[in-house]
């Protein structure tokens, strides 16, 4: 399997959200042969929902599924502990994430937990996240439900 072909679609949506003013996290849902079932991006800002991670979104567009063992979720940025629920709870097999390096996310739970987690450390994601951060650090200090040091605001 091509798991850097699989991310191009995650990062086409993580720099489609960032160009909207959004947090720049893609994500896209492939079937085991490598079939494209969804895309989505984290689109809390944009619709107002704290719900929308980029990895929720795609997962929601993929529809119900027998099964998830067998699909293969592609994020540009480890997930968040809520992302890494979703994919422990419905079993997604394998998880490829674009980078770690702006956050690691909690990819030893879910390796314990069997997933198979293939880490690509993308130049082009990690630069797109290090950009954001740079620019929007309370948006993102909100989404991780950190403390926001130049606003005051604590989560």
């Amino acid at each position: 399997m091509d798991y850097a072909t699989l991310l191009e679609p995650a990062l086409e949506q993580a720099q489609l959200g960032f160009e909207e003013g959004g947090v720049p996290v893609g994500a896209a849902m492939f079937d085991a042969q490598g079939h494209e079932l969804s895309r989505g991006r984290n689109r809390r800002v944009q619709d107002n929902d704290p719900s929308i991670h980029g990895e929720t979104d795609a997962f929601r567009r993929a529809g119900r599924q027998q099964t998830y063992r067998d699909k293969i979720l592609v994020t540009t940025l480890a997930p968040c502990w809520y992302c890494s629920g979703l994919i422990r709870q419905f079993n997604i097999g394998t998880l490829v994430v674009g980078e770690t390096q702006n956050f690691s996310g909690h990819l030893d739970w879910l390796r314990d937990a069997g997933v198979n987690v293939i880490e690509l450390n993308d130049a082009r994601c990690i630069a797109l996240m290090a950009k954001f951060i740079q620019q929007s650090p309370q948006i993102w200090n909100e989404d991780i439900g950190k403390t926001c040091p130049d606003c005051g605001n604590t989560n």
